[in-house]
């Protein structure tokens, strides 16, 4: 039998293979190998050290699953004498090779590598011819001076050893080594070492030429250099500027900048100069100077100061908003009077769609003003907006340099749109860095971490978008002069869609002007079933869908000549499909213990119905409908109220003795939470138990103490647009809510009626019918319904 080196013998087929994606393990050598793949992994957790193994190369090392037909067949056994881990999917391990193998097959390939094959016996290994071939090869490595030092070499005494760790010192490529590797004959062996060891010294000559043209390259460019500073020294005793940085030196003398940033810039310009384009810093220093003569450190944009033409442009631009015009027109009118430059930080907070952005615009082009807008949804680093110290590589300015650059004015409109998107990281809050950035007392020496330099935006007209300010921190909320944006009206929402929505997409679709007409009756259907929402952004996707069956018609058609299409409510139904909304106040409300509520959302006001419902049981009470601990509350301060007034209702006070009580909020995917559902519940409650409905056009908002008192919240001019949205025609409002009406529309306040209520004795008196219900209930808990037969 064959024994390998070392006096071992060859490994039971199948044995486990380990595939090598580079380089060869010849017999007699140690190696050191990185392991990651999964398979190999769980080879060397199954074998330990001291096992035997084969190890065959790849064909390609880019393939990461290889299969049989990328293996070599001629592998090297090899002792596993270590495993070291290094990460937590990756080990080291040292291997011994042993002898030669040629692969037979391979019989399974998991969890790991199984093959089998058999020992190859090595030919003239004892010859003269052998030992003196040998003999010349070592000599010949000593006078070359390459591979593996003469004191680690095999004697002469064994050949194909000393042939193996040469290859293995030499770093050949996979092809030779395998070549090698392959060679059986320790003779032919020897020669194609020999061979290699030859090519391998004319690529050691070829690589000390080169290192040494380099050399040469390098001393020659430093030569070149020290000239060109005696060049330099020249001119400048001339009186000759530099050809490279003229262009940059008219740039600084023609720039307005302050007394401390032209000091600054002539010290850098300076240290530029002195430096030379081969230092390092070269390319640095010319960046932040051109940064330097780009920013308006004193240009400023000619602002509009006529009060009546800025009033005329936003009027013109959007329908509404009067809050958010009075109050620019205001700041225009401080500016013309008082001559104070300093900014206004604006913040319109609103839900998404009522032209929060859009209105940046209309501001900058009413003031004269360029307008930048800076996204900063989803900013995680407080370096996006101070930037980087310039130590860094690649180091550039924040958003805020940016947008002043790109302004060309130093009194522009900033946009910071998305405020209250800002994410939360490791690199510093950019909570925290807007905090100087939107204070008035602070923004006029605002230092970005790139500059450097004090940078003066207390001219500049901050205008922040946001959709709630509740993720705000208070500090930065203090520095923002929020106006809210609660939605628009029916009536808005038509306005607005004649005069902006459908003009607009007949531009972007190449239709003439008033080519197409849509009825009153066609946007007000629209409006109401197709859309529910505060601002018009669904209802410009709706139109949006009109005109391309508009254009689609048109294309159809061989002229343009002619061309109108008219939609009416008729149509609606064919191109935008079955209404999406329609109103179910009077079929949730027809019976005793539902309640229509108003709530407040993100992205505007909303409805919601609290239903209960009584049925035998203990007395135990059940909430559902994804409710927060606040509405939780505030179902059982409701209940303890009726059961403490029952007599006053005119309920038995011992109704829950042999009842269980069930509050039910729907839509119990959205959560829910708040106070402002207090007086609902109180009411449905009642309803519930005295069997007295709740009026189908009423609706109601306020929060409740155990005593009755109804106390105040907020969001009333939301809460009061989303009721009329939805057809509501009575609301009930805390009495100290009274004046939050002064901000919805006139005209929506003339459609409806409002109920103040002090004390939930007012709430009920408005709220409930006067006579209980009479339909049959079962089991006290809702209405009998009969199927018909069959």
């Amino acid at each position: 039998m064959t024994r390998l080196r070392g006096g071992a013998e060859p490994p039971v087929s199948p044995f486990p293979i380990l595939p090598l994606r580079t380089g060869v393990l010849f017999p007699g050598v140690v190696l050191t190998l990185p392991v990651g793949r999964e398979r190999s992994l769980a080879l060397l957790r199954a074998v330990g050290p001291g096992a035997i193994i084969g190890l065959v190369a790849q064909h390609d090392a880019n393939t990461s699953e290889p299969v049989e037909a990328d293996l070599h067949r001629v592998g090297t056994y090899a002792r596993v004498q270590r495993v070291v881990p290094v990460a937590q999917r990756e080990v080291r391990v040292v291997l011994e090779g042993l002898g030669r193998f040629e692969l037979t097959k391979v019989v399974q390939t998991d969890p790991y590598w199984l093959a089998e094959g058999s020992p190859i016996e090595e030919s003239n290994r004892d010859t003269t011819a052998a030992r003196e071939l040998a003999k010349a090869l070592r000599e010949h490595v000593q006078e070359l001076n390459v591979g593996r030092q003469d004191g680690s070499l095999a004697s002469e005494d064994d050949p194909g050893l000393l042939a193996d760790q040469i290859a293995a010192g030499l770093g050949l490529g996979v092809d030779k080594e395998i070549r090698v590797l392959s060679a059986f004959d320790v003779e032919k062996r020897l020669s194609i070492v020999a061979e290699l060891l030859t090519e391998t010294k004319a690529l050691h000559d070829v690589r000390r030429k080169i290192e040494n043209d380099v050399r040469k390259e390098i001393g020659k460019n430093q030569r070149e250099a020290l000239l060109r500073e005696q060049m330099r020294a020249i001119r400048k005793e001339l009186g000759e500027g530099n050809d490279d940085l003229s262009a940059l030196r008219e740039r600084l003398d023609k720039a307005d900048l302050p007394e401390e940033v032209r000091t600054t810039a002539e010290r850098e310009f300076k240290r530029l100069e002195a430096g030379g384009s081969q230092t390092p810093e070269h390319n640095v220093i010319r960046t932040y100077l051109e940064w330097i003569t780009d920013l308006p450190w004193n240009v400023r944009a000619e602002v509009k100061e006529d009060v009546d033409q800025v009033a005329k442009k936003l009027d013109a631009d959007h329908t509404g908003l009067d809050d958010v015009k009075k109050r620019i027109v205001e700041h225009m009118a401080v500016l013309k009077v008082a001559g104070n430059r300093r900014g206004t930080i604006l913040c319109l907070a609103g839900p998404p769609g009522v032209g929060k952005t859009s209105l940046g615009q209309s501001i900058a082009d009413a003031t004269g003003r360029p307008l930048v807008r800076v996204s900063l949804g989803g900013v995680s680093d407080e370096a996006e907006l101070r930037g980087h110290r310039r130590t860094y590589v690649g180091a550039l300015p924040g958003r805020i340099v940016h947008a002043l650059r790109k302004a060309k004015v130093k009194n522009p409109v900033l946009l910071l749109d998305e405020v209250d998107k800002l994410g939360q990281g490791w690199r510093g809050s950019p909570e925290a860095a807007l905090l100087e950035i939107l204070d008035p007392e602070q923004n006029k020496t605002f230092v970005d971490h790139y500059m450097e330099l004090p940078i003066d935006l207390s001219e500049a007209l901050f205008v922040c978008t946001a959709n709630t300010l509740d993720s705000l921190p208070p500090a930065l909320r203090d520095r923002l002069d929020v106006i809210e944006i609660a939605g628009y009206t029916a009536d808005e929402k038509q306005h607005i869609a004649r005069s902006h929505l459908v003009p607009k997409q007949l531009k972007e679709h190449a239709l003439p002007d008033e080519s197409v007409a849509i009825t009153d009756a066609a946007l007000q259907t629209i409006i109401r079933e197709y859309t529910r929402e505060a601002g018009v952004r669904q209802l410009n996707r709706e139109i949006q869908k009109l005109v391309r069956a508009a254009t689609l018609d048109l294309a159809r058609r061989d002229t343009r000549e002619g061309f109108s299409a008219t939609f009416d409510v008729e149509h609606l139904g064919k191109l935008l499909g079955k209404p999406k909304f329609f109103s179910d106040l009077a079929e949730r409300t027809s019976v005793p213990g539902v309640a229509t509520g108003l709530a407040w959302t993100p992205v505007g006001g909303d409805i919601l119905f609290i239903e209960t419902s009584k049925m035998p049981g203990k007395g135990h009470i059940e909430i559902t409908g994804q409710l927060g601990d606040v509405m939780k509350e505030s179902a059982r301060a409701a209940l303890t109220y009726v059961r403490s007034n029952a007599q006053a209702l005119g309920i038995d006070p011992a109704f829950l003795e042999n009842r269980d009580v069930h509050i039910h909020v729907p839509a119990g995917g959205v959560p829910k939470d708040g106070p402002s559902a207090g007086v609902t519940i109180f009411t449905a409650l009642t309803s519930l138990f005295t069997g007295r409905r709740v009026r189908s056009d009423t609706a109601m908002t306020g929060e409740c103490t155990l005593r009755g008192r109804v106390m105040p919240v907020g969001g009333i001019k939301s809460k009061v647009l989303a009721a009329h949205r939805a057809g509501i025609t009575r609301v009930i409002l805390p009495a100290k809510n009274a004046r939050d009406l002064e901000d919805v529309p006139e005209a929506t306040r003339k459609e409806m009626e409002f109920v103040f209520a002090e004390d939930m004795s007012d709430v009920l008196a408005a709220a409930l019918e006067r006579e209980p219900h009479t339909l049959d209930l079962v089991g006290d808990a809702a209405p009998a319904f009969r199927f018909p037969a069959g």
